[in-house]
């Protein structure tokens, strides 16, 4: 299942979870609307982790843990650090950097 990201909140959220995936998105970004499905799908296949969608314009906050200069940037964050990301609008390079942190 995915979340949206509602107030600039992120920080809490890798903190308290043990693995978080998040894409980095904005309502003008037309490969961000492209990969938000596949994002979903690998939501669905990974219950062990968090999956959230970040307003990049919405939250500068939420979007500097992870450095975001470019949209869509996914990242992974475990036991509350960042651990790697990727900004991309394909999905084998985001299936990569999900099993990262998943198939631990």
């Amino acid at each position: 299942m995915i979340k949206e990201l509602e107030q600039d909140n992120l920080n809490e959220i890798v903190s308290e979870n043990e693995t978080v995936v998040v894409q980095y998105m904005a309502g003008w970004c037309g490969n961000c609307r492209l990969m938000k499905p596949k994002f979903k799908k690998l939501a669905s296949e990974n219950e062990n982790a968090t999956f959230l969608l970040v307003d990049a314009e919405k939250y500068p906050e939420s979007r500097k843990l992870a450095k975001v200069d470019n949209l869509p940037t996914f990242a992974t964050f475990k036991n509350g650090s960042l651990v790697n990301q990727v900004q991309t609008n394909k999905f084998e390079p985001l299936k990569d950097l999900v099993n990262e942190v998943t198939s631990n």
